[in-house]
């Protein structure tokens, strides 16, 4: 029997007044997967990701996330994944080791003060523990957001663009730590990412959205080969302008 999806979305759609930020969406997400998902702004990622989060109420459709539906199950759910964006700040006057407590706690860690120095040691933020936050430079609260969002070992991370303000050393070493991570703890990960080589490195499967509905999908390699491009940056300018995959050569 085929494992369900980590995240199974039908029929789903958000309406905000007149607007229709999520048009009829339909999308899974194997389990034991990094998936990329990607679209040009206003394609609707940020919206899908609050409603997986149960974040936002879905105007219409259905929402499966570990097998269970959402939002009406989120208290069953929400222990079992975590999400990071460096869009989201923390509280900013909390030094970095309270940040992290805070979320332990919420979390229910038997050995918060253990997990914390695992993540300090493996994210280089042992030198940044007693730091207040908002005294952070941008790729250091990006290396926090992540300690964050690994802190309960999710069976589900969902990142939004997981090495904003990071130098290129830092950016490859935190990609080397997220594969590594997911494929020894058989996690799912959905990455939201404007940056075309990193989907490259780290994705099994590309999900490309546009206006608030699933274009296309496949793997790096089938995309390249149906567009005829050479880099998955090419492929998200066809469809970012509108260029069918027949005629993108």
């Amino acid at each position: 029997m085929t494992a369900e999806p980590a995240i199974r979305v039908e029929g789903l759609v958000k309406r905000f007044g007149t607007v229709e930020a999520v048009a009829g969406l339909d999308l899974d997400v194997p389990a034991g997967r990094i998936v990329a998902l990607l679209g040009p702004n206003g394609a609707g990622k940020t919206t899908t990701i609050a409603m997986l989060l149960g974040l936002l109420e879905p105007t219409a459709g259905r929402i499966r996330v570990l097998g269970r539906p959402m939002p009406e199950a989120r208290f069953e759910v929400l222990p079992r994944l975590n999400f990071s964006s460096p869009y989201v700040d923390l509280p900013l006057r909390l030094t970095v080791r309270q940040n992290l407590l805070v979320y332990a706690d919420l979390y229910g860690l038997a050995d918060p003060t253990g997990r914390i120095a695992e993540l300090a040691r493996t994210l280089e933020l042992e030198p940044l523990l007693d730091r207040p936050t908002g005294k952070l430079s941008a790729g250091q609260k990006t290396r926090l957001h992540l300690a964050k969002a690994l802190i309960n070992d999710p069976d589900l991370l969902l990142l939004d663009e997981p090495t904003a303000s990071l130098d290129p050393d830092s950016a490859d070493r935190l990609r080397t730590h997220l594969s590594r991570w997911q494929r020894a703890r058989g996690a799912t990960i959905l990455l939201a990412s404007h940056n075309m080589g990193e989907v490259e490195r780290l994705a099994d499967l590309v999900l490309l959205m546009k206006a608030g509905r699933l274009v296309d999908r496949g793997t790096p390699r089938e995309l390249l080969a149906r567009y005829g491009r050479r880099t998955l940056e090419e492929v998200f300018l066809d469809v970012a302008r509108d260029r069918r995959a027949a005629d993108a050569a």
